[in-house]
């Protein structure tokens, strides 16, 4: 089995170089939230630090049950069967291992974006299938594909990712349906990576989207796979994927969930309880605890509202683009020239971006800015690329 390298590995001397720059280096490459995880959230922790049992992979009833009303009420989703949930130790052991754990393997074939987080790429390659890289899977006429290193292999999974990472493109409901159609008409599983999902921003700045919601606010309102208007109110054989490590600065916590079809919830379960795969009992009532509170969640995106708009004012007045940034933590930028190069030059500046080449060939001319960063920085970075 061939892994790639790992990317962010290449951005070492890059980063060295931004290190130099006075005033040392503003690291945008990477989505890690740097706020402090709220209050309310810690609390729920050490109220629930007296665990010495082992906990139960399927998670407790009242966690489930928390992530059913969550999807109720902020997602559009009513009805969520609890019994189709599990808590997950972050969302990216879950997109690894998604395919390994459903059974693929030499001949299936894991269909994911053309510019798309690596790991899903890295979860099919463990499972022995195929990748492939490809936006419009619902107008193939047969699960049966030809692959780009030759020969064919079937579809049987396919990942959506919406809010995008790393361009934070919007899938809206149609294409949503289409894919969800198209999935159930050949026995595919359809799974949705929504993670960003809280984080919707204003149509009014000329975002692209279709057919989705918006808020009280005008902030665009992500629908996630499961959506009624998606599914038919079926989620037979569809999946939503969901970590609260951006929502509510709980990376350092692997506080995740999958929702969606109970059928293939419980093959999970049962895999998962042979591997010992499970979330600590303590980390499973903060994650309970931060679906139930709305409040921490609109606090945290208003920091990242006004660092997106120094950030995105910033790039413009350096040179930049913001394309099809929806939605998310990033910001998807082109200064019409290799990714590579633009990752150098910034770095001279003392700021640290990811290459698109990090996200597939179709990235080559795009860098990825991350908001993850403090008031200080993110006003530090934009003073450098003003220049």
């Amino acid at each position: 089995m061939a892994l790639p390298d790992f990317p962010w590995d290449a951005l070492a001397p890059h980063a060295e170089r931004a290190r130099r720059a006075p005033g040392g280096i503003v690291d945008l490459s990477v989505g890690t939230p740097v706020d402090p995880t709220p209050a309310l959230l810690r609390d729920a922790l050490a109220a629930a630090s007296d665990a010495p049992g082992y906990p139960q992979v399927w998670g407790t009833p009242a966690v489930r049950e928390a992530v059913a009303a969550w999807f109720a009420r902020r997602r559009g989703v009513p009805g969520l069967d609890p019994d189709g949930v599990m808590p997950t130790p972050g969302s990216k052991e879950l997109v690894a291992w998604l395919p390994t754990l459903l059974g693929l393997g030499p001949g299936d074939v894991v269909v994911h974006p053309l510019v798309a987080y690596p790991t899903y790429d890295v979860g099919a390659r463990l499972a022995g299938a195929a990748p492939l890289p490809l936006d419009d899977v619902a107008s193939l006429p047969s699960p049966v594909v030809d692959l780009p290193g030759g020969g064919t292999g079937r579809v049987r999974l396919v990942w959506l990712n919406s809010p995008s990472n790393p361009t934070g493109a919007v899938d809206d409901v149609r294409r949503l349906a289409e894919v969800v159609a198209w999935a159930r008409e050949h026995d595919v599983v359809v799974a949705g990576d929504e993670c960003y999902a809280e984080l919707g921003w204003a149509p009014a700045e000329g975002c692209a989207h279709g057919e989705v919601d918006v808020d009280e606010r005008g902030d665009l309102v992500p629908p996630s796979v499961l959506d009624p208007r998606a599914t038919g109110g079926d989620s037979r054989g569809v999946l939503s994927v969901y970590s609260l490590s951006k929502q509510s600065n709980l990376a350092g916590y692997r506080a995740a969930f999958v929702a969606g079809c109970p059928a293939l919830v419980r093959h999970l379960v049962g895999v998962r309880k042979h591997a010992g795969v499970i979330v600590p009992r303590p980390v499973q009532e903060v994650l309970r605890t931060a679906l139930g509170d709305d409040a921490h969640v609109a606090e945290q995106k208003e920091h990242y509202r006004a660092r997106r708009a120094v950030l995105r004012d910033a790039l413009a007045a350096a040179g930049g683009r913001v394309e099809r940034s929806d939605a998310g933590l990033y910001l998807w930028t082109t200064f019409d020239e290799p990714a590579m190069d633009t990752v150098a030059r910034l770095a001279d500046r003392g700021v640290l971006v990811a290459p698109g080449t990090f996200y597939g060939a179709a990235g080559e001319r795009h860098v990825r800015v991350a908001l993850t960063a403090t008031d200080e920085r993110v006003s530090a970075a934009a003073e450098r690329l003003r220049g």
